[in-house]
C-alpha cells in the first residue's frame, strides 16, 4: 500500500489534492492511504513554503498547487514503489 501525506491548512485545494490522489488510485486499482497533515510544526519539518504539498517516502514530491491527474498517475505508476 502506498502512503501519501497531503500537507496544508485543510483548505479547499488541500482537500481536492487528497481526493484526487484517492480517485486516481481507485481508477488504477492501487491501494493508497492518504494522510492529511494540518499541524504547522509538522508541515515546517518538510520545509514547505506553499501548500498543498504532497509527500511520499518522507520526500516532498509536489508543492504549491493541486496536482493534475497525469502527474498523480506518474507517481502511482513509478517502478520500484510498493
Amino acid at each position: 500500500m502506498r502512503h501519501f501525506k497531503v500537507l496544508g491548512s485543510g483548505c479547499t485545494n488541500c482537500q481536492k489534492t487528497a481526493a484526487l490522489i484517492e480517485q486516481v488510485a481507485n481508477q488504477l486499482a492501487i491501494e493508497v492511504r492518504v494522510e492529511k497533515v494540518t499541524d504547522l510544526t509538522a508541515i515546517l519539518h518538510y520545509q514547505v513554503m506553499s501548500t498543498p504539498a504532497v509527500v511520499e517516502n518522507e520526500q516532498v514530491i509536489h508543492a504549491g498547487s493541486v496536482p493534475n491527474e497525469n502527474m498523480i498517475r506518474g507517481w502511482l505508476n513509478e517502478p520500484g514503489k510498493p
